[in-house]
């Protein structure tokens, strides 16, 4: 059999072979137009709600075959009705998981029409409301929402496998071909460009910094970070690894605060001595391992039980080592309590006080019913796109199943990438914001590897951080999604005029 070789592409138009049905894969946007009232007045805006084929391109013994559909990639895109191209920026935005659609971001603070979904003190309860959202960054740039494949409806096509896009390397490769294709077609090359990440999202979009200006010559103005992590080495804890022992610390004093365990003290406080703590002295004790005097061993455990808010006879068990899934389940184990790893404010009953680990995630359960029945709401009703594939809010098969082939041996990271982005492209800035009681990607974690990216010095003031008294999605707290989004829109408006 000759050998095939094939390269990632998309084109519009294809005579490749047809699905089982006698159909090919082709596009089916449903275009809208919306009117929504802010502060700056009104913004008539058009929605391009839909699927859009990925092709590759096929080889066969050096020979063209054609451009193969390989994926059916959903998007949905907001344009402002009659601004000029030239100067009007546009966002991409995802989210993480990986297996994650864009749904949060889309829903929470970027898009036009929002999710309520309530907070830790009031949750909304169902059927749940959709809300206009006049903080909206639509007011200030363009959006595409981007769903990777098998999150959403995004799919592979038939005679596809999923699984060949689960995984670091082919996810960049067609996120990055979605915009690639949607800037060609929408005339947006000469646009100032952002792209937004959450979560595992931003080691996305840092890695998609660095693919797209090397694949498409296709240079960035800027990345917005929410609730980074660009090193997977700084949050997993895996033997050998005491990194993530320290850089969560910080976060643990943070919930514990939230949570009574620091009485009067302000949170600054805490969180000033939490951070030099662990900065210095409790890396040092950990390396020392059995090293440590009786006396030395002694303080270092009074002081971490003290700042997370846990008994010294527990740290003590757990060799000064705490695992960050254990301290959710352990914190308020005397109250019958756990607390959430995406956002530790939330705290939800635990049916097994003996537990290891929590049952539940309150930070997600409790809002994830809201944003998956308003946008199943919002997308056929208001946007007109009607599919009956589920929409894939959250796969954790796909999840459990991504591929780091690409890192064996040696950590997960885009620091590299993004160092190499930005140092080829001296005008591509970073907002990275940060939520306080963020217990899955730590905000003094992400601190950490922005100190390690490789940049020259004058390079340094590109990246700017912003912090919120909230969780992961820290948009879920209205104070701190209402501060966010200005924070957003001022980045933005800043970097797309330098």
């Amino acid at each position: 059999m000759p050998e095939t070789n094939t390269t990632d592409t998309a084109s519009s138009t294809t005579t490749e072979p047809t699905t089982a049905d006698g159909t090919t894969p082709t596009d089916d946007l449903v275009t809208t137009g919306h009117t929504l009232t802010t502060p700056d007045g009104t913004l008539d805006y058009t929605a391009e709600t839909g699927r859009i084929v990925l092709r590759k391109e096929v080889l066969s013994d050096g020979t063209f075959e054609g451009h193969k559909p390989k994926a059916e990639v959903f998007v949905t895109a907001y344009t402002l009705d009659g601004a000029d191209p030239a100067t009007r920026p546009v966002t991409f935005a995802f989210n993480g998981g990986p297996g994650s659609s864009s749904i949060w971001l889309h829903m929470g603070v970027l898009g036009p029409r929002r999710t309520v979904s309530g907070d830790v003190d009031a949750p909304e309860p169902p059927p749940y409301r959709l809300a206009d959202n006049p903080e909206t960054l639509l007011r200030d740039s363009d959006l595409v929402f981007i769903d990777p494949v098998s999150t959403g409806y995004s799919r592979a096509v038939e005679g596809e496998k999923p699984t060949d896009h689960h995984g670091f390397t082919p996810d960049v490769e067609s996120v990055g071909e979605v915009i690639r294709l949607w800037t060609s077609r929408n005339g947006r090359w000469l646009s100032p460009k952002f792209v937004a990440g959450e979560s595992y999202g931003t080691l996305r979009a840092a890695a998609l910094a660095a693919h797209l200006q090397d694949r498409h010559g296709l240079y960035l103005n800027g990345l917005l970070l929410v609730s980074s992590v660009l090193d997977m080495g700084t949050i997993r804890f895996t033997e050998g690894n005491d990194l993530p022992y320290a850089l969560y610390v910080p976060t643990y004093a943070a919930i514990a605060h939230y949570h009574g365990r620091h009485g009067d003290t302000p949170l600054d406080e805490v969180l000033a001595e939490a951070e030099e703590f662990a900065a210095r002295d409790l890396p040092w004790a950990l390396r020392q391992g059995a090293r440590l005097s009786a006396d030395e061993r002694a303080d270092i455990v009074s002081r971490l039980a003290r700042l997370t808010g846990l008994t010294e006879s527990y740290v003590d068990r757990v060799n000064l080592r705490i695992e960050h899934v254990r301290y959710f389940t352990e914190l308020l184990r005397d109250r019958g309590l756990v607390t959430g790893r995406m956002d530790g404010r939330f705290t939800t009953w635990e049916p097994d006080g003996g537990r290891e680990h929590m049952s539940d995630d309150a930070s997600v359960s409790r809002i994830i019913g809201a944003y998956s029945a308003t946008f199943n709401h919002y997308v056929r009703h208001e946007l007109g796109y009607a599919n009956d594939l589920p929409y894939e809010v959250l796969s954790l098969d796909v999840n459990r199943n991504w591929s780091y082939s690409d890192f064996e041996g040696r950590s997960v990271s885009a620091v590299d990438d993004l160092g190499k982005a930005m140092r080829a492209n001296p005008h591509l800035r970073l907002h990275v914001a940060l939520g306080h009681y963020d217990g899955a990607t730590p905000y003094y974690a992400a601190e950490h590897v922005l100190a390690q990216i490789r940049i020259p010095d004058e390079l340094r003031s590109n990246v700017e951080t912003a912090y919120y008294p909230a969780g992961h999605m820290m948009y879920v707290h209205e104070p701190s999604r209402r501060q966010q989004a200005a924070d957003l829109a001022a980045f933005v408006r800043t970097s797309a005029n330098r």
